[in-house]
C-alpha cells in the first residue's frame, strides 16, 4: 500500500512537472512534504542517509560551483570568451554549435557535466545575446552533449562514480570501455543536430559585422582579479582530477574552492549570493526527497528484483534489460539515487555471471543506461535542471518539453548504439 502511495505522489507530481502549470519547486516541496507527512520517506534520516535522503554532496557542489562561476563572470572573461567563439565561428549558427558541443563534451570527462555546464551555459548566453540569435537550442545541445561526453570517464558523470566504487572499475577501465562508444555516440549526435536544429539556425549579417569588430580582450573589466580567479579555479580542477588520491569528495573541493576565492578576490559576498541560483538548490532537495519515498518503500527496488528474476541465464538479455531499462528509468528519475539504489542489484548479479568478461559487461550495460538515459527529460540528470535554471534566470527560459522533446529523441538513438556495442565488444 505505502509503495502504491509513493508512486501515485510521485507521478502526480512528475505530470504537474511536466505539464508546466505549476512552478516546479513548489511542485517537489509539496510532494516531498506529503511523502514525509504519509510516512513514506523515512523521517529526519531523509537528511542523512546517503541511499534514502537528499544527496548534499551534489547540493553542496552545485551551490560551491555557482559561486565560483558568479566570482569569475565579475572579471568579464565570459564576455571575452563569447566574442573569441563567435569570432572563430565567423558567425555561423551552426559551426558555432559544433564548437561549443566539442567544448563541452571535451570539458565533461575530466570535470563533471554539472561544473562544465555551469561554465560554458553564461559563454553560451553571451554569445547568442551578441549575435541576437536564440540561445535556447544551443544551450539544449550543450546539456545533451554533457551527458554524453561525462559518460566516458570515472569522474564524468557522478553515477559512474557511485558504479566505479562498488563494481572495483578504475579510471583507466572507464575509458578504455565507455570512450570508444562514447565517441561513436558523439559524433552521430554532431551530425544530427543540424537536422534537429535545421529550423533554428539564424544568421545575421549587421550583428555577426558588428561582433567581428569587437576586439575580445577589452571585455576584461578586472585582469588581476581574472588571474587569481583562474589561479584558485585551476586549483579546484586539479582537486576534482585527483579527488581519487585526495580522498575529498566534489563538494569539499568545490566549498573551499569558494571560499578561497571568495578570499582572495575580496569579491562582495552578498552580491556574489545573489548569483546562486536558489529555485534549483531547493528543486534538487525536494526531487531527492520524492525519490527518496520511492526508495524507502521498496518501488525501485522491487522494479529491480523483478527485472533480474526475469533474465533467467542469459546474460545478453540480462545486459540488454539493464541498459534499455537504466535508460527509460533513469529519464525520470534522478540517474543518482536510482544508480545508488540498483548498484547492489547489478553486483550480485555480475557475481553469478559465468566469467569476469560477461560480469563486467553487465555493469557497462549498466552505467551506459543510467548516463544516455539522463538526456531523456528535463529533469533526468542534474546538469538538465541546472541548465534549464540558469537559463530561466537570464530570460531564455526553456520548457520541460523544448528540452524533452530533443533529448528523447537523443536518448534512443544513443541507448540503440550503445546496445550494438555491447553486443559486439562482449557477446
Amino acid at each position: 500500500m505505502s509503495a502504491a502511495l509513493a508512486l501515485a505522489i510521485f507521478v502526480v507530481a512528475f505530470a504537474l512537472i511536466a505539464s508546466e502549470r505549476v512552478d516546479k519547486v513548489k511542485v517537489v516541496l509539496i510532494a516531498s512534504g506529503a511523502m514525509a507527512a504519509l510516512r513514506l520517506i523515512p523521517g529526519a534520516e531523509v537528511f542523512h542517509s546517503e541511499h534514502e535522503g537528499i544527496d548534499w554532496n551534489v547540493i553542496f557542489l552545485l551551490f560551491g560551483m555557482m559561486i565560483i562561476v558568479g566570482i569569475i563572470r565579475q572579471t568579464g572573461v565570459f564576455d571575452f570568451l563569447a566574442i573569441w567563439a563567435a569570432k572563430r565561428a565567423r558567425g555561423r549558427p551552426y559551426r558555432l554549435m559544433v564548437m561549443l558541443m566539442v567544448i563541452t563534451a571535451i570539458a565533461s570527462p575530466f570535470l563533471d557535466n554539472v561544473t562544465t555546464i555551469m561554465l560554458v551555459v553564461p559563454v553560451t548566453i553571451v554569445v547568442c545575446d551578441r549575435l541576437g540569435i536564440s540561445a535556447k537550442p544551443y544551450l539544449i545541445a550543450e546539456v545533451l552533449a554533457s551527458n554524453i561526453g561525462g559518460a566516458a570517464t570515472l569522474i564524468g558523470d557522478p553515477p559512474n562514480i557511485i558504479i566505479g566504487s562498488r563494481a572495483g572499475l578504475t579510471f583507466g577501465d572507464f575509458l578504455v570501455h565507455m570512450a570508444p562508444i562514447v565517441t561513436v555516440v558523439f559524433v552521430v549526435f554532431v551530425l544530427a543536430t543540424r537536422l534537429l536544429f535545421r529550423k533554428s539556425f539564424q544568421y545575421n549579417p549587421d550583428r555577426v559585422a558588428a561582433v567581428m569588430a569587437l576586439k575580445e580582450r577589452r571585455a576584461i573589466t578586472d585582469p588581476a582579479m581574472l588571474r587569481r580567479c583562474l589561479a584558485v579555479f585551476a586549483g579546484v580542477i586539479a582537486a576534482f582530477a585527483l579527488h581519487s588520491v585526495l580522498h575529498l569528495d566534489a563538494s569539499i573541493i568545490a566549498l573551499l574552492g569558494a571560499g578561497v576565492m571568495l578570499l582572495v578576490t575580496k569579491a562582495d559576498v552578498t552580491e556574489t549570493l545573489r548569483e546562486v541560483e536558489w529555485q534549483t538548490l531547493v528543486f534538487f532537495a525536494g526531487l531527492f526527497a520524492m525519490v527518496a519515498g520511492l526508495v524507502h518503500t521498496g518501488v525501485i527496488e522491487t522494479t529491480g528484483s523483478w527485472a533480474v528474476e526475469a533474465f533467467g541465464d542469459d546474460y545478453f538479455v540480462a545486459a540488454t534489460v539493464l541498459l534499455f531499462g537504466s535508460s527509460v528509468v533513469g529519464a525520470f528519475f534522478d540517474n543518482i539515487p536510482y544508480v545508488a539504489t540498483m548498484t547492489p542489484i547489478v553486483e550480485g548479479l555480475a557475481e553469478a555471471a559465468p566469467d569476469a568478461q560477461t560480469g563486467r559487461a553487465l555493469w557497462w550495460s549498466f552505467a551506459l543506461g543510467a548516463d544516455f538515459g539522463g538526456n531523456g527529460t528535463a529533469v533526468a540528470a542534474s546538469a538538465n535542471v541546472v541548465a534549464l535554471g540558469m537559463a530561466a534566470r537570464t530570460k531564455h527560459r526553456i520548457t520541460f518539453w523544448e528540452f524533452t522533446k530533443y533529448g528523447i529523441v537523443v536518448t534512443v538513438f544513443s541507448t540503440a548504439l550503445a546496445w550494438g556495442y555491447v553486443w559486439l565488444r562482449y557477446f
